[in-house]
Protein backbone atom coordinates (compact mmCIF):
# COMPACT_ATOMS: atom_id res chain seq x y z
CA UNK A 1 0.00 0.00 0.00
CA UNK A 2 1.20 3.53 -0.81
CA UNK A 3 0.99 5.63 2.35
CA UNK A 4 2.42 8.85 0.87
CA UNK A 5 -0.92 10.71 0.72
CA UNK A 6 -1.94 10.00 4.31
CA UNK A 7 1.57 10.78 5.58
CA UNK A 8 1.43 14.13 3.82
CA UNK A 9 -2.06 14.73 5.26
CA UNK A 10 -0.76 13.92 8.74
CA UNK A 11 2.21 16.27 8.45
CA UNK A 12 0.06 19.07 7.04
CA UNK A 13 -2.49 18.88 9.87
CA UNK A 14 -0.17 17.90 12.73
CA UNK A 15 -1.28 19.39 16.04
CA UNK A 16 -4.84 20.16 14.91
CA UNK A 17 -7.95 19.05 16.78
CA UNK A 18 -8.96 15.71 15.25
CA UNK A 19 -12.72 16.17 15.68
CA UNK A 20 -12.73 19.62 14.12
CA UNK A 21 -10.44 18.38 11.38
CA UNK A 22 -12.77 15.47 10.62
CA UNK A 23 -15.59 17.90 9.84
CA UNK A 24 -13.40 20.32 7.93
CA UNK A 25 -11.65 17.69 5.84
CA UNK A 26 -14.64 15.66 4.65
CA UNK A 27 -14.21 17.08 1.20
CA UNK A 28 -10.52 16.15 0.95
CA UNK A 29 -10.00 14.25 -2.30
CA UNK A 30 -7.58 11.43 -2.93
CA UNK A 31 -6.96 10.74 0.76
CA UNK A 32 -8.26 7.95 2.98
CA UNK A 33 -9.69 10.34 5.56
CA UNK A 34 -9.93 7.71 8.32
CA UNK A 35 -6.25 6.86 8.00
CA UNK A 36 -5.32 10.49 7.56
CA UNK A 37 -6.98 11.37 10.85
CA UNK A 38 -5.22 8.38 12.43
CA UNK A 39 -1.91 10.01 11.55
CA UNK A 40 -2.84 13.25 13.28
CA UNK A 41 -4.18 11.51 16.40
CA UNK A 42 -1.41 8.90 16.43
CA UNK A 43 1.39 11.44 16.24
CA UNK A 44 -0.08 13.37 19.15
CA UNK A 45 0.00 10.21 21.29
CA UNK A 46 3.46 9.23 20.04
CA UNK A 47 5.08 12.54 21.04
CA UNK A 48 4.97 11.48 24.68
CA UNK A 49 4.62 7.70 24.35
CA UNK A 50 6.91 6.89 21.41
CA UNK A 51 9.24 9.87 20.87
CA UNK A 52 11.52 7.98 18.45
CA UNK A 53 8.52 7.22 16.26
CA UNK A 54 7.16 10.75 16.58
CA UNK A 55 10.50 12.14 15.40
CA UNK A 56 10.29 10.05 12.20
CA UNK A 57 8.02 11.63 9.58
CA UNK A 58 7.70 8.34 7.72
CA UNK A 59 5.93 6.39 10.49
CA UNK A 60 2.34 5.31 9.81
CA UNK A 61 0.13 5.10 12.90
CA UNK A 62 -2.67 2.64 13.57
CA UNK A 63 -6.17 3.25 15.01
CA UNK A 64 -6.34 5.52 18.04
CA UNK A 65 -7.45 2.75 20.43
CA UNK A 66 -4.49 0.62 19.35
CA UNK A 67 -2.16 3.57 19.87
CA UNK A 68 -3.53 4.17 23.35
CA UNK A 69 -3.16 0.49 24.30
CA UNK A 70 0.25 -0.21 22.74
CA UNK A 71 3.48 -0.32 24.70
CA UNK A 72 5.37 2.87 25.40
CA UNK A 73 8.88 3.32 24.10
CA UNK A 74 10.30 2.81 27.60
CA UNK A 75 8.52 -0.49 28.20
CA UNK A 76 9.38 -1.69 24.69
CA UNK A 77 13.05 -0.86 25.25
CA UNK A 78 12.89 -2.73 28.55
CA UNK A 79 11.55 -5.85 26.84
CA UNK A 80 14.31 -5.60 24.24
CA UNK A 81 16.83 -6.21 27.04
CA UNK A 82 15.15 -9.55 27.77
CA UNK A 83 15.60 -10.93 24.25
CA UNK A 84 18.38 -13.52 24.00
CA UNK A 85 20.17 -14.92 20.98
CA UNK A 86 20.07 -13.71 17.40
CA UNK A 87 16.59 -14.76 16.24
CA UNK A 88 13.12 -13.68 17.37
CA UNK A 89 9.52 -14.47 16.50
CA UNK A 90 6.70 -12.20 17.72
CA UNK A 91 3.53 -14.31 17.52
CA UNK A 92 1.12 -11.40 18.23
CA UNK A 93 2.59 -8.50 16.29
CA UNK A 94 -0.15 -5.86 16.62
CA UNK A 95 1.15 -2.38 15.80
CA UNK A 96 4.69 -3.71 15.98
CA UNK A 97 5.92 -1.34 18.69
CA UNK A 98 7.44 -4.04 20.89
CA UNK A 99 8.78 -5.89 17.87
CA UNK A 100 10.45 -2.80 16.42
CA UNK A 101 12.59 -2.40 19.53
CA UNK A 102 13.18 -6.11 20.27
CA UNK A 103 14.19 -6.93 16.69
CA UNK A 104 16.75 -4.14 16.31
CA UNK A 105 20.19 -5.59 15.64
CA UNK A 106 19.06 -9.23 15.38
CA UNK A 107 20.08 -11.47 12.51
CA UNK A 108 16.57 -12.81 11.94
CA UNK A 109 13.23 -11.48 13.23
CA UNK A 110 9.69 -12.47 12.26
CA UNK A 111 6.52 -10.51 12.99
CA UNK A 112 3.22 -12.47 12.83
CA UNK A 113 -0.16 -10.75 12.75
CA UNK A 114 -3.64 -11.87 11.66
CA UNK A 115 -4.91 -8.46 10.54
CA UNK A 116 -3.76 -7.66 7.03
CA UNK A 117 -3.99 -3.89 7.47
CA UNK A 118 -1.66 -4.01 10.49
CA UNK A 119 0.77 -6.15 8.51
CA UNK A 120 0.86 -3.53 5.74
CA UNK A 121 1.50 -0.76 8.26
CA UNK A 122 4.15 -2.83 10.04
CA UNK A 123 5.93 -3.72 6.79
CA UNK A 124 6.12 -0.02 5.89
CA UNK A 125 7.26 1.08 9.36
CA UNK A 126 9.93 -1.59 9.69
CA UNK A 127 11.43 -0.47 6.39
CA UNK A 128 11.34 3.16 7.51
CA UNK A 129 13.04 2.16 10.78
CA UNK A 130 15.70 0.20 8.94
CA UNK A 131 14.69 -3.18 10.38
CA UNK A 132 15.39 -6.40 8.54
CA UNK A 133 12.19 -8.24 9.39
CA UNK A 134 9.93 -10.86 7.92
CA UNK A 135 6.23 -9.93 8.09
CA UNK A 136 3.79 -12.85 8.16
CA UNK A 137 0.06 -12.24 7.76
CA UNK A 138 -1.37 -15.23 9.59
CA UNK A 139 -2.42 -16.85 12.84
CA UNK A 140 0.29 -16.92 15.50
CA UNK A 141 -0.61 -20.38 16.81
CA UNK A 142 -0.56 -21.87 13.32
CA UNK A 143 2.78 -20.21 12.64
CA UNK A 144 4.15 -21.59 15.93
CA UNK A 145 3.17 -25.10 14.93
CA UNK A 146 4.97 -24.89 11.61
CA UNK A 147 7.95 -22.60 12.35
CA UNK A 148 11.60 -23.62 12.70
CA UNK A 149 13.39 -23.23 16.04
CA UNK A 150 14.48 -19.74 17.14
CA UNK A 151 16.26 -18.23 20.12
CA UNK A 152 13.37 -16.13 21.52
CA UNK A 153 9.58 -16.15 21.18
CA UNK A 154 7.54 -13.16 22.28
CA UNK A 155 3.78 -13.32 22.81
CA UNK A 156 1.23 -10.78 24.03
CA UNK A 157 -2.14 -12.56 24.19
CA UNK A 158 -5.35 -10.58 23.69
CA UNK A 159 -7.00 -9.83 27.02
CA UNK A 160 -10.57 -9.30 25.85
CA UNK A 161 -13.31 -11.87 25.31
CA UNK A 162 -15.62 -12.07 22.28
CA UNK A 163 -17.92 -9.47 23.84
CA UNK A 164 -15.02 -7.05 24.29
CA UNK A 165 -14.83 -7.42 28.07
CA UNK A 166 -11.45 -7.45 29.79
CA UNK A 167 -10.16 -10.82 31.00
CA UNK A 168 -7.16 -11.56 33.18
CA UNK A 169 -6.86 -15.33 33.69
CA UNK A 170 -4.36 -16.98 31.35
CA UNK A 171 -6.91 -19.51 30.15
CA UNK A 172 -9.31 -16.71 29.16
CA UNK A 173 -6.75 -14.85 27.01
CA UNK A 174 -6.33 -15.45 23.30
CA UNK A 175 -4.30 -17.51 22.72
CA UNK A 176 -4.11 -19.44 25.99
CA UNK A 177 -0.38 -19.24 26.75
CA UNK A 178 -0.61 -21.83 29.53
CA UNK A 179 -1.66 -24.40 26.91
CA UNK A 180 0.89 -23.15 24.35
CA UNK A 181 3.87 -22.93 26.72
CA UNK A 182 5.22 -26.49 26.16
CA UNK A 183 5.21 -26.04 22.38
CA UNK A 184 6.78 -22.56 22.62
CA UNK A 185 9.58 -24.02 24.75
CA UNK A 186 10.14 -26.71 22.14
CA UNK A 187 10.58 -24.03 19.48
CA UNK A 188 12.62 -21.49 21.52
CA UNK A 189 15.08 -21.51 24.40
CA UNK A 190 13.59 -18.24 25.75
CA UNK A 191 9.90 -17.30 25.82
CA UNK A 192 8.76 -13.82 26.89
CA UNK A 193 5.08 -13.49 27.80
CA UNK A 194 3.40 -10.12 28.32
CA UNK A 195 0.40 -10.25 30.66
CA UNK A 196 -2.05 -7.85 32.27
CA UNK A 197 -0.61 -5.96 35.27
CA UNK A 198 -3.86 -6.91 37.02
CA UNK A 199 -2.93 -10.58 36.96
CA UNK A 200 -1.49 -12.24 40.07
CA UNK A 201 2.04 -13.18 39.03
CA UNK A 202 2.10 -16.01 41.55
CA UNK A 203 -0.91 -17.59 39.87
CA UNK A 204 0.77 -17.27 36.47
CA UNK A 205 3.98 -18.85 37.74
CA UNK A 206 2.02 -21.74 39.25
CA UNK A 207 0.52 -22.78 35.88
CA UNK A 208 3.46 -22.07 33.55
CA UNK A 209 6.54 -24.29 33.18
CA UNK A 210 10.18 -23.21 33.38
CA UNK A 211 9.54 -19.64 34.65
CA UNK A 212 12.90 -18.07 35.43
CA UNK A 213 12.01 -14.38 35.81
CA UNK A 214 9.03 -12.17 36.62
CA UNK A 215 9.27 -8.50 35.64
CA UNK A 216 6.72 -6.09 37.13
CA UNK A 217 7.20 -2.91 35.12
CA UNK A 218 5.88 0.49 36.19
CA UNK A 219 6.41 4.00 34.93
CA UNK A 220 5.54 7.30 36.59
CA UNK A 221 4.06 5.41 39.52
CA UNK A 222 1.64 3.31 37.45
CA UNK A 223 2.00 -0.43 36.95
CA UNK A 224 2.13 -0.98 33.17
CA UNK A 225 3.12 -4.56 32.41
CA UNK A 226 3.71 -7.99 33.84
CA UNK A 227 6.37 -9.95 31.94
CA UNK A 228 7.31 -13.59 32.46
CA UNK A 229 10.48 -15.09 31.06
CA UNK A 230 10.50 -18.86 30.52
CA UNK A 231 13.71 -20.80 29.88
CA UNK A 232 13.69 -24.25 28.34
CA UNK A 233 14.57 -26.85 31.00
CA UNK A 234 14.79 -24.33 33.85
CA UNK A 235 13.85 -25.68 37.30
CA UNK A 236 15.39 -23.16 39.71
CA UNK A 237 13.93 -20.33 41.75
CA UNK A 238 12.02 -17.45 40.18
CA UNK A 239 13.63 -14.01 40.35
CA UNK A 240 11.18 -11.12 40.64
CA UNK A 241 12.29 -7.76 39.20
CA UNK A 242 10.28 -4.76 40.40
CA UNK A 243 11.00 -1.84 38.07
CA UNK A 244 9.64 1.70 38.25
CA UNK A 245 11.53 3.91 35.78
CA UNK A 246 15.06 4.00 37.28
CA UNK A 247 14.05 2.31 40.57
CA UNK A 248 14.67 -1.42 40.85
CA UNK A 249 14.29 -4.16 43.46
CA UNK A 250 15.00 -7.86 43.00
CA UNK A 251 14.20 -10.88 45.13
CA UNK A 252 13.47 -14.58 44.85
CA UNK A 253 9.77 -15.40 44.68
CA UNK A 254 8.63 -16.49 48.14
CA UNK A 255 11.23 -14.49 50.05
CA UNK A 256 8.76 -11.60 50.28
CA UNK A 257 6.74 -13.61 52.79
CA UNK A 258 8.55 -12.22 55.82
CA UNK A 259 7.37 -10.38 58.92
CA UNK A 260 8.65 -6.84 59.46
CA UNK A 261 8.68 -5.05 62.84
CA UNK A 262 5.60 -2.95 63.55
CA UNK A 263 5.58 0.81 64.01
CA UNK A 264 5.38 1.80 67.69
CA UNK A 265 3.25 4.95 67.94
CA UNK A 266 4.19 5.67 71.56
CA UNK A 267 7.81 6.11 70.51
CA UNK A 268 6.98 8.84 67.98
CA UNK A 269 4.30 11.00 69.58
CA UNK A 270 6.66 13.98 69.40
CA UNK A 271 7.57 13.46 65.76
CA UNK A 272 8.30 16.65 63.86
CA UNK A 273 10.09 18.33 66.74
CA UNK A 274 13.45 17.03 67.79
CA UNK A 275 12.45 13.50 66.80
CA UNK A 276 12.76 12.80 63.06
CA UNK A 277 10.27 10.43 61.49
CA UNK A 278 9.84 9.52 57.84
CA UNK A 279 7.03 7.73 56.01
CA UNK A 280 7.84 5.62 52.98
CA UNK A 281 5.39 4.47 50.29
CA UNK A 282 6.90 1.77 48.02
CA UNK A 283 6.44 2.24 44.30
CA UNK A 284 3.69 0.56 42.29
CA UNK A 285 5.78 -2.45 41.24
CA UNK A 286 6.83 -3.29 44.80
CA UNK A 287 3.25 -2.89 45.98
CA UNK A 288 2.08 -5.17 43.15
CA UNK A 289 4.68 -7.76 44.12
CA UNK A 290 3.64 -7.64 47.78
CA UNK A 291 7.26 -7.02 48.76
CA UNK A 292 6.76 -4.13 51.20
CA UNK A 293 7.63 -6.25 54.26
CA UNK A 294 10.77 -7.52 52.59
CA UNK A 295 11.74 -3.96 51.67
CA UNK A 296 11.20 -2.87 55.29
CA UNK A 297 13.42 -5.66 56.57
CA UNK A 298 16.14 -4.88 54.03
CA UNK A 299 16.17 -1.18 54.90
CA UNK A 300 15.68 -1.47 58.64
CA UNK A 301 12.23 0.15 58.61
CA UNK A 302 8.97 -0.68 60.36
CA UNK A 303 5.52 -1.26 58.88
CA UNK A 304 2.59 0.84 59.99
CA UNK A 305 0.35 -2.24 59.99
CA UNK A 306 -0.06 -5.44 58.03
CA UNK A 307 -2.69 -3.85 55.76
CA UNK A 308 -1.42 -0.28 55.37
CA UNK A 309 1.63 -1.03 53.19
CA UNK A 310 3.25 2.15 54.55
CA UNK A 311 6.74 1.99 56.04
CA UNK A 312 8.21 4.20 58.75
CA UNK A 313 11.69 4.98 60.05
CA UNK A 314 13.68 7.54 62.04
CA UNK A 315 16.39 7.94 59.41
CA UNK A 316 16.25 9.18 55.84
CA UNK A 317 16.82 6.37 53.35
CA UNK A 318 18.52 7.71 50.24
CA UNK A 319 17.25 6.44 46.88
CA UNK A 320 14.19 4.79 48.41
CA UNK A 321 12.15 3.10 45.62
CA UNK A 322 8.98 5.12 46.09
CA UNK A 323 7.73 8.26 47.81
CA UNK A 324 9.34 9.67 50.97
CA UNK A 325 7.62 12.03 53.42
CA UNK A 326 9.00 13.84 56.46
CA UNK A 327 6.48 13.67 59.31
CA UNK A 328 5.82 17.00 61.00
CA UNK A 329 3.20 15.78 63.47
CA UNK A 330 1.25 12.69 64.51
CA UNK A 331 -2.25 12.88 65.94
CA UNK A 332 -5.53 11.08 66.41
CA UNK A 333 -9.06 11.98 65.38
CA UNK A 334 -9.98 13.53 68.73
CA UNK A 335 -10.78 17.25 68.72
CA UNK A 336 -7.70 18.34 70.67
CA UNK A 337 -5.32 16.51 68.36
CA UNK A 338 -7.13 17.73 65.25
CA UNK A 339 -6.98 21.35 66.39
CA UNK A 340 -3.24 21.12 66.97
CA UNK A 341 -2.50 19.08 63.86
CA UNK A 342 -4.48 21.26 61.46
CA UNK A 343 -3.61 24.68 62.89
CA UNK A 344 -3.04 27.07 59.99
CA UNK A 345 -3.63 24.41 57.34
CA UNK A 346 -6.14 25.51 54.70
CA UNK A 347 -5.00 23.24 51.86
CA UNK A 348 -3.66 19.71 51.99
CA UNK A 349 -3.28 16.57 49.92
CA UNK A 350 -5.36 14.03 51.82
CA UNK A 351 -4.88 10.28 51.44
CA UNK A 352 -5.83 7.20 53.44
CA UNK A 353 -4.17 3.81 53.90
CA UNK A 354 -6.12 1.19 55.85
CA UNK A 355 -8.39 3.83 57.40
CA UNK A 356 -12.15 3.77 58.12
CA UNK A 357 -12.84 6.96 56.11
CA UNK A 358 -12.33 7.55 52.41
CA UNK A 359 -10.02 10.41 51.45
CA UNK A 360 -12.80 12.87 50.34
CA UNK A 361 -14.71 12.25 53.58
CA UNK A 362 -11.59 12.77 55.68
CA UNK A 363 -10.86 16.02 53.82
CA UNK A 364 -14.37 17.24 54.64
CA UNK A 365 -13.88 16.34 58.31
CA UNK A 366 -10.61 18.24 58.34
CA UNK A 367 -12.19 21.21 56.50
CA UNK A 368 -9.32 21.56 54.03
CA UNK A 369 -9.25 22.22 50.31
CA UNK A 370 -7.19 20.06 47.99
CA UNK A 371 -3.67 21.16 47.13
CA UNK A 372 -0.66 22.81 48.70
CA UNK A 373 2.55 21.20 49.97
CA UNK A 374 1.12 19.60 53.12
CA UNK A 375 0.16 15.92 53.03
CA UNK A 376 -2.29 14.41 55.51
CA UNK A 377 -2.50 10.64 55.67
CA UNK A 378 -5.05 8.72 57.66
CA UNK A 379 -3.89 5.23 58.58
CA UNK A 380 -4.14 2.56 61.27
CA UNK A 381 -1.36 1.25 63.48
CA UNK A 382 -0.64 -2.42 64.18
CA UNK A 383 -2.54 -2.06 67.47
CA UNK A 384 -5.65 -0.83 65.63
CA UNK A 385 -5.33 2.85 66.51
CA UNK A 386 -6.49 5.31 63.84
CA UNK A 387 -3.98 8.12 63.40
CA UNK A 388 -3.27 11.11 61.16
CA UNK A 389 0.16 11.98 59.83
CA UNK A 390 1.00 15.54 58.82
CA UNK A 391 3.85 15.40 56.30
CA UNK A 392 5.85 17.14 53.61
CA UNK A 393 7.54 15.53 50.62
CA UNK A 394 11.29 15.09 51.02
Amino acid sequence: MDFNDILEFGREHRGEDVRALALKARSASGVDLTMGLQQVAGHRIAVDKLPLWAANDGIVYGPQLSMEQCSSQWTAEYKARLVEGNSLVDLTGGLGVDFSFMAAGLGHATYVERQENLCEIARHNFEVLGLKAQVVNGDGVEHLQEMAAVDTIYIDPARRDKAGNRVFALSDCTPDVSALAPLMLEKATTVIIKLSPMLDHRAAVSVLPCVQQVHIVSSRGECKELLLVLKRGYTGGVTVHCVNDSETMEFTLGSENVTAPSFALEEHENAGGDDALYMYEPNASIMKAGAYNLLAVRLGLTVMSADSHVLAGVRLVEDFPGRVMAVEAVGTMNKKDLKSLMAGVERANVAVRNFPLRAPELARRLKVKDGGDIFIMGTTTATGKHILLKMRRV
